[in-house]
């Protein structure tokens, strides 16, 4: 359906012909340099992309937009910053409730257009995405869904799976509830063949590169959580909304204890475990430039 240009890309980079150079757009020249390249080293020929796989590539025709919104990486206040680009909701950002943000439909994707239309998108509008470091996006996905979630029908949904098929002897309560899932289980549960068998993961736990798909897409913009602030302002710059405010991101004193709490919950993982989930998500590592966390055990 989506067939790539002869550089391996469909998109355009026309938003960056224009006017000085500045560090920052260096520092996303070079980001996409590096996609690119990785992509060449590590990526095969590969099939069409398929409706389905762009569903996650949220389309803002009025301001020429496509931003593929990776959970657990600020996608909520993005969505909201959409929202408010678009007039359909309040011109502040963090005045939009995050059940708005989310609500189906409020956004469409690229999934909703017919195959020439998505390529017609892909060649003229500025396409963007957000990254984050794999690990600490893994253990946030787990503190948010199954440690302490905010919804206890996706603890029913998934932690019931989980318990039911890797706990040697489940109480009831936890067979009813999913409640108590140990980071150790949910480990073993993304890796268990059975699991990639049943379909793809779950969006708040598969890779940004298996959501939006870019060795296949080609992404004028790669922001990371890790430099959000920075990024956000770059990207509302090229859409021409400098003056709207993106939702403030963490402080950093929060961002490093998420670190810090990413580090506890590997170091009680065998290195037999780190090693396999670490090929698992090697591919984000590679293609987004994170380094291997220094607590893992790799050798």
């Amino acid at each position: 359906m989506v067939r790539p240009s002869a550089g391996g890309h469909v998109g355009s980079l026309h938003f960056f012909a224009t006017g000085p150079r500045s560090a920052l757009a260096e520092v996303h020249r070079q980001r996409r340099d590096l996609l690119h390249r990785t992509c060449s080293r590590h990526t095969r020929r590969q099939r069409l992309l398929q409706p389905e796989d762009l569903r996650h590539v949220l389309v803002d025709d009025a301001h020429g937009l496509l931003y593929c919104y990776v959970p657990k990486v600020a996608c909520t206040n993005w969505k909201r910053v959409l929202l408010a680009l678009s007039g359909r909701a309040p011109p502040d950002p963090r005045a939009i409730p995050a059940h708005e943000a989310h609500a189906p439909g409020r956004l469409p994707s690229l999934a909703d257009f017919s195959p020439a239309e998505v390529n017609r998108r892909l060649r003229a509008y500025l396409a963007f995405l957000f990254v984050r470091e794999p690990f600490e996006r893994l253990a946030s996905a787990y503190r948010n869904k199954l440690e302490r979630p905010y919804s206890a029908a996706f603890q029913r949904r998934f932690g019931t799976s989980i318990v039911r098929r890797l706990r040697p002897r489940p109480g009831p309560d936890a067979l009813t509830r999913g409640h108590d899932v140990r980071f150790a289980e949910f480990l073993a549960y993304l890796l268990d063949p059975r699991t990639r068998r049943a379909g793809p993961f779950n969006e708040h736990w598969e890779r940004a590169h298996a959501l939006c798909h870019p060795c296949r897409l080609r992404y004028d913009v790669v922001g990371k959580f890790e430099t959000l602030a920075e990024d956000a302002a770059f990207v509302l710059g090229l859409v021409g909304a400098p003056g709207l405010r993106f939702p403030e991101p963490p402080p950093r004193a929060r961002a490093a204890a998420t670190r810090d709490r990413a580090a506890r919950l590997f170091r009680d993982i065998s290195p037999f475990y780190q090693r396999r989930l670490f090929g698992l998500y090697r591919m984000d590592f590679l293609l987004f430039n994170y380094s291997a966390p220094s607590y893992l055990r790799l050798r």
